[in-house]
């Protein structure tokens, strides 16, 4: 039984289908990032899998509960943070955080401790009594997501957790997704940025024009596209013909980098050889080179160009 699972999952609306067929599996404890274009099924998908929305056909469970059969009890398991701060303007940080576990059933006295604590982990705490519609976007974000841990929740949904906050924000957002990572609580990611990504996730599924076009993890991805593998090179001397390298064997695609040279192909290895080759031929001498695979950015753009 995974953490969550989506099975199938179709959704249409005015006759366009939204979701295709979208099945998943998140195990315990893993960071799940979920990519996607504008308008590829993202957010409906989510929605389904959170309850939000009930599915045309197809099943979502949450630790094995099914989202639509006994809703309460599966949103009792998450937490969930939306992109879209949603805290009462009107209340104090604390009088959101109270209200947020009021709606989870925390016993008083627990909860008086837990919302300190919270607030003091996502730096807040000297703002506890301050009205919410004083704060900035990244101190909004930072109290949503200290709400959805008010109930302790297994598994936490992040949608878009860092989109156009601050600097500080940002890295106390992500410092606490690792934290909580690192005493088991399972994290679903929704997000544009695909460094963060990168970095933060175990494994990624991108979506596009609702199906799943890839899921694996970041470097098992990365792997798929080997043609996107390059090397960098710069000569002591730009005088030669730029054709004279794009004609190389196993050069695919060639760009020029400022003083620098980029050779696209599936084997940087023998490109490397033929460079080195072609610099003794025309009595050039090479001044750096290096070798890059294809970055996670690259492979999204791939697995969603068409």
């Amino acid at each position: 039984m995974g953490a969550i699972e989506a099975n199938s999952l179709i959704k249409e609306f005015d006759g366009l289908r939204a979701v295709d067929d979208v099945s998943f599996k998140i195990e315990e404890g893993e960071i799940f990032g979920f990519l996607g274009p504008n308008g590829a099924g993202k957010t409906t998908t989510t929605r389904m899998i959170t309850g939000v929305i009930r599915p045309d056909s197809g099943t979502a469970t949450i630790e094995g509960v099914d989202v639509v059969q006994n809703p309460t009890a599966a949103k009792e398991k998450i937490g969930i943070a939306p992109e879209e701060a949603n805290a009462y303007l009107d209340l104090t940080a604390r009088g959101n955080m109270n209200l947020a576990g009021e709606i989870y059933g925390v016993p008083g006295r627990e909860l008086r401790g837990k919302v300190d604590e919270l607030l003091d982990i996502f730096g807040l705490l000297d703002r506890a009594d301050s009205k919410v519609k004083g704060f900035s976007k990244g101190m909004k974000q930072r109290l949503i997501l200290a709400m959805a841990l008010i109930n302790d929740p297994g598994i936490l949904f992040l949608d878009e957790p860092t989109a156009g906050l601050d600097v500080e924000s940002r890295r106390l957002i992500k410092d606490q997704v690792k934290k909580l990572n690192e005493v088991g609580k399972t994290i679903f990611l929704t997000t544009h940025d695909i460094a963060e990504a990168d970095r933060l996730c175990d494994r990624v599924a991108v979506i596009n024009r609702g199906n799943i076009a890839a899921i694996d993890s970041p470097e098992k991805l990365k792997a798929t596209i080997r043609s996107t593998q390059s090397i960098l090179v710069s000569f002591d001397s730009m005088n030669f013909e730029a054709a004279d390298l794009e004609t190389l064997k196993g050069v695919e695609e060639l760009e020029k980098e400022g003083d620098k040279w980029r050779l696209y192909g599936p084997n940087p290895g023998e490109i490397i050889e033929e460079v080195v080759s072609f610099a003794k031929e025309e009595g050039l001498k090479i001044l750096s080179l290096n070798t890059s695979g294809p970055s996670l950015e690259e492979t999204f753009t791939h697995l969603t160009k068409n």
